[in-house]
């Protein structure tokens, strides 16, 4: 059971569990859920373990539930939906979708090893949100195992349906705490068109989250990427790919216009990018020589990760307050001796600074803890989030009830004790 107590996030708290259960079915999770609520055991709902934020972390004497061997798929072409068990990678579903030339759009840079079922708990968003939406913009209906034992489906393949209260978008996000999704209905889209791809270096940050700025004034590209002078090092060490080790910060672009349209698209970003100040800009139309940066940037949390242990954090702001969110991490990392690696949805103003640390140096262990919390806090007081589309897990809660203030975080008691009364779904996740 041991591989079973923690997500990616490797919560050094991870309990024990009393038992696994790896459920094939709907049935299976509600027999596991019965046995749970007649016995007063905690239930933690797991997919693939790949979480960031220790929403998958046992706790002692729990059942964990396991739903890795959830994975049946049926793609309706005419309907554009797909009905997926849990289990099935992010990756499984946009393969079986472009089968049909249809395209499922939510990417988390972990998207070949993250599970639908983890994506719907935390509402993944990944490298297209910033033109395509996140999760929630694609779930239509699901079936859901409550913590009586019992199961509902909520909505269906239908585009539009306001028929009561929107149910289904309670469970999006809920990280276990509400239910366990056991099927999930999926809105599909046509095939993307091939990206143009445009990258630009820049000598400072600032330059570059102001370029960042600019080009959303204008556009909505379909990806908007960031990352800062130490991803781009442990990038480069990885790939070999001929990164500027010099830049402060480089952006990776994509454009899925029409074609002619994404080439002046891609352009007119580029005299952006030089009106602020980029030392580079190159843009291509090749599929293959696009997709080599696209890759560089999903490697970008293995790449730091082997530079030493990492504490992951998920914070967002209001686009205007980028800019103060980057030069404040780095103002942090100063502060605290730290490295603190940036890399960024930029185009929505979610970031994703990595603190480096050795756990086995106790005082660069407590900085790396204390920097943290002030990443955090800076969040927040710039009008932020503690966490744009990893969940808040175990690891984050101690900063939601600022986050959310005492009246939200009342009604978010009220809904859980009216759904979960026993409190065993996921005790200690979310809040």
């Amino acid at each position: 059971m041991d591989k079973y107590r923690r997500d990616r996030a490797d919560d050094p708290g991870a309990g024990v569990p009393l038992a696994v259960v790896r459920a094939r079915s709907t049935a299976d999770v509600q027999a596991a859920v019965r046995f749970a609520a007649a016995h007063a055991v905690p239930v933690v709902p797991r997919g693939a373990g790949s979480g960031l934020s220790g929403g998958a972390s046992a706790v002692d004497g729990c059942l964990v539930v396991s739903t890795e061997r959830m994975a049946d798929i049926e793609v309706d072409p005419v309907t554009r939906t797909a009905v997926v068990q849990p289990g099935l990678m992010n990756a499984q579903v946009k393969a079986a979708a472009a089968e049909h030339d249809l395209w499922y759009p939510p990417d988390p840079s972990s998207y070949e090893i993250c599970s639908i079922g983890g994506n719907v708990a935390t509402n993944a968003g990944g490298l297209c949100c910033v033109k395509y939406g996140v999760t929630t913009d694609y779930v239509l209906g699901m079936t859901v195992v409550l913590a009586d034992g019992s199961a509902v489906t909520l909505g269906g393949p239908r585009l539009k349906d306001v028929a009561g209260l929107s149910l289904t978008k309670l469970f999006v996000g809920s990280e276990g705490t509400l239910g366990i999704v056991t099927e999930v209905v999926l809105r599909l889209i046509p095939r993307q068109r091939p990206p143009a791809t445009l990258v630009a270096t820049f000598a400072t940050l600032d330059d570059a989250t102001d370029t960042v700025l600019a080009i959303t004034r204008q556009l909505r590209p379909s990806m908007l990427e960031f990352m800062d002078g130490p991803t781009i090092n442990a990038v480069e060490d990885l790939t070999k790919m001929g990164l500027d080790r010099t830049a402060a910060a480089m952006l990776v672009i994509q454009s899925d216009e029409p074609a002619g349209h994404a080439t002046a698209e891609c352009e007119l970003i580029a005299k952006l990018c030089s009106e602020h100040s980029a030392t580079e800009v190159f843009h291509t139309d090749d599929p293959d020589e696009g997709e080599a940066f696209v890759v560089a940037r999903r490697s970008a949390i293995p790449a730091v990760e082997r530079t030493g242990t990492l504490l992951l954090e998920d914070v967002g702001v209001p686009l205007p307050q980028l800019g103060a969110l980057v030069d404040g991490i780095a103002a942090i990392a100063a502060d605290r001796d730290l490295t603190i690696a940036v890399i960024a949805h930029a185009g929505d103003g979610n970031t994703h600074p990595l603190i480096v640390f050795d756990p086995g140096d106790a005082d660069m262990t407590e900085r790396a803890q204390t920097a943290y919390g002030e990443v955090m806090d800076l969040a927040l007081r710039l009008g932020g989030t503690i966490t744009g589309e990893h969940g808040v897990g175990r690891l984050k809660r101690p900063w939601l009830a600022d986050y959310l203030g005492p009246d939200v975080l009342a009604l978010t008691h009220k809904i859980k004790d009216a759904l979960d009364p026993q409190g065993i779904l996921n005790p200690g996740a979310g809040y």
